[in-house]
């Protein structure tokens, strides 16, 4: 088989299963853009170092919706979970949550034994 041949039978497989999936899979463009997002928003991270002064009470709301939205988009695009089977969201999703119950267990026994 010729490389052409093999190259031509791999799309054909990958076009059958994505039509299986009913999920259209993103372009390398979607990753371009999804990664230029996640370079303003880490930007903007670095950029509340420099006013951090004006935004007083404001800087840790700012920070903490900014990186919610990075965790998101990278969990949702970069980990694909926005194209796979919604029960691989639910396990993802558990177990976040089970880790974030756990840490902040710790961190008030710490806060009210230490």
């Amino acid at each position: 088989m010729s490389d052409d041949t093999m190259a031509r039978a791999a799309a054909e497989e990958h076009e059958a299963q994505t039509e299986h999936e009913g999920r259209a899979h993103p372009s390398d463009r979607n990753y371009v853009v999804i990664a230029l997002i996640l370079a303003v928003l880490t930007a903007l991270e670095v950029a509340t170092y420099y006013v951090e002064e004006q935004l007083g009470g404001f800087l840790v709301p700012a920070l903490m919706v900014m990186m919610v939205v990075k965790f998101a988009m990278v969990v949702m695009w970069f980990m694909h979970l926005r194209f796979d089977s919604n029960l691989f969201t639910r396990m993802f999703v558990s177990g976040l949550v089970l880790a974030i119950g756990v840490y902040a267990i710790t961190l008030t026994t710490f806060k009210f034994f230490g």
